[in-house]
């Protein structure tokens, strides 16, 4: 039984009814003027994101390191806006609620509260029910015999913190009483020999650090919260162990990837301490990006990395070593000898695919920063190739051509002589004419994708594959070595692959790392993202 009683009036409170309609009157005043204040900070905050957006869409480009700091701030001030929004509308809640029951007092409220349109809670958490008895007094008659009538019930999201426990392996040694043999179970494969670090914990550490983006002097401070003193020296050598130890699973992804006939590259730069010059220079990391399923194939997705210490040419040429078919890439020079014949056989290597995502955002930046309207007018020619690419997004390759020659066509041969038209009216010397010279100098490659559904219209699938490494670089502020760089392209080889096969990456590093050290190397494809499967347990904790 749920007994609901008011509060008693403070005794200075208003009891005439014209001081209450009087009270009433400025507490609605109140309850409008915070409302205004709310409508205010909404208007800034769509103005932040807004702002927010487009310094998203430029952070990663060759300047994106000098939006980092813009884009946190922005974040930052966002937040504290909205923060702020949320404490002025409860106290306009009160508000409002205080001028109703002054208004009210001593008559039933005709206003009913609005249906909540929130969504439920997901039915796969587990559920924990706690039972709130009702008074086992009546607290009117003082009766002590009840009937229940029904319940009410209220779900409430809550959070449980993560855990940290000790697993003790015995194991009995036996005698037998016969010839006394002492017979004793072996002692599991440890994933680092006399190390003292679970499955569980190595793959938290590497996912925290690689996937959520927290330097292990931060997962340090966590792990100490709970009682545990984890030094980030120990931690860090953990990774170099497990570096080691995942490698051969890192170099069968790469595999997979080369074998693919339509590639996606792309790289960022990577600040990496220099100990001699005591001061930090600049690596890279590479990618290279196998995804057909925009083409409907069944091939398993997959993304690997590499490391250098500069941005040569070498380096991108190492990086599609044995590559054959086609390559989706920015504008960057490194690649130009991949696409130059053979000089044996006069076939080139690869062929290019330009990306117009790259193109657009060019025309994108002029139109922002001069209003042009033939900035414009070409956008909205090119937001009509993306929208035939979006209609045709998983359909198979000779469908995807018959689209493209009857519906892309026309509209890329109508862009093109605007395009023309355009740079013969304005100075040659404008950034709209360098976006525009940017375009029509990589027609044949940009236009490629028309006569192959295989292909794709832009390297968005490199792009993305590079925006968890941004991420990371804000956190770390820099690598700590050139063998650094190399680990943290063999974990984010591992991790983004498992998430780009929809495959929980910690839950599938837990099981992967405590099979491998036993696991036969002729047998590695078994633990591949796309063949792994959880183990029964492993499903029901999850």
């Amino acid at each position: 039984m749920v007994v609901i009683a008011m509060s008693p009036s403070p005794p200075d409170s208003p009891r005439e009814p014209d001081d209450l309609r009087r009270l009433a009157d400025d507490l609605r005043r109140d309850v409008a003027w915070l409302r205004a204040e709310v409508h205010a900070k909404a208007l800034m905050i769509e103005k932040l994101r807004a702002e927010l957006a487009v310094l998203r869409r430029a952070r990663f480009g060759r300047s994106s390191e000098k939006l980092e700091t813009q884009v946190e701030q922005l974040e930052l001030m966002i937040d504290e806006l909205e923060e702020g929004a949320a404490e002025t509308l409860a106290r306009a809640g009160v508000a409002e609620q205080d001028a109703a029951e002054a208004t009210e007092t001593g008559a039933s409220s005709k206003k009913k509260r609005k249906p909540s349109n929130r969504a439920p809670l997901p039915d796969h958490l587990p559920a924990e029910t706690l039972v709130h008895e009702a008074p086992c007094v009546c607290p009117t008659c003082g009766g002590d015999k009840f009937g229940r009538i029904g319940a009410d019930e209220r779900e409430v999201l809550e959070y449980v913190p993560s855990h940290f426990k000790r697993v003790v392996h015995v194991r009995p040694k036996m005698s037998c009483r016969a010839c006394e043999t002492i017979v004793q179970a072996p002692m599991p494969t440890l994933p680092i020999e006399k190390g003292r670090p679970g499955p569980a914990l190595l793959a938290h550490v590497v996912v925290s650090k690689y996937c959520d983006h927290l330097p292990l002097h931060r997962q340090a401070d966590i792990y100490a919260r709970s009682g545990v003193e984890i030094d980030r020296s120990v931690m860090a050598g953990w990774i170099g162990r497990l570096a080691g130890l995942l490698e051969p699973l890192s170099e069968r992804i790469e595999r997979h990837v080369r074998a693919g006939l339509a590639l996606h590259a792309d790289d960022t730069p990577v600040p990496v301490l220099d100990p001699g010059r005591g001061r930090t220079k600049t690596g890279r990391l590479w990618t290279a990006v196998r995804d057909e399923r925009p083409f409907g194939s069944t091939a398993p997705p997959a993304a690997f990395y590499r490391y250098s210490p500069d941005r040569k040419a070498e380096h991108a040429h190492a990086l599609l070593a044995g590559c054959r078919g086609f390559l989706h890439a920015d504008g960057y020079a490194g690649f130009a000898d991949l696409y130059a014949p053979d000089a044996k056989t006069g076939v080139a290597r690869l062929t290019e695919v330009a990306c117009w995502a790259h193109a657009r955002r060019k025309i994108y930046d002029v139109l922002v920063e001069t209003g042009s309207p033939a900035a414009r007018e070409a956008l909205e020619r090119i937001a009509r190739l993306f929208a035939v690419e979006a209609d045709i997004r998983g359909r198979s390759p000779p469908e995807r051509r018959e689209v493209r020659q009857r519906r892309s066509a026309p509209i890329l041969a109508d862009l093109k002589a605007f395009l023309g038209a355009t740079l013969a009216k304005i100075s040659g010397k404008s950034s709209l004419a360098g976006a525009i010279r940017y375009a029509t100098s990589r027609w044949e490659a940009l236009t490629r994708f028309v006569d192959d559904g295989r292909l794709e219209m832009t390297n968005n699938a490199a792009e993305r594959a590079i925006r968890p490494l941004a991420l990371g670089r804000k956190n770390y502020l820099f690598a700590g070595s050139d063998e650094g760089g190399r680990r943290a392209a063999v974990m984010y080889t591992l991790i983004e692959t498992a998430r780009l096969n929809d495959v929980d990456p910690e839950a599938w590093l837990v099981d992967v790392i405590g099979r491998i050290a036993d696991h036969p190397i002729n047998r590695i494809d078994q633990l591949l993202p796309w063949n792994w499967s959880p183990v029964p347990a492993q499903a029901k904790a999850a």
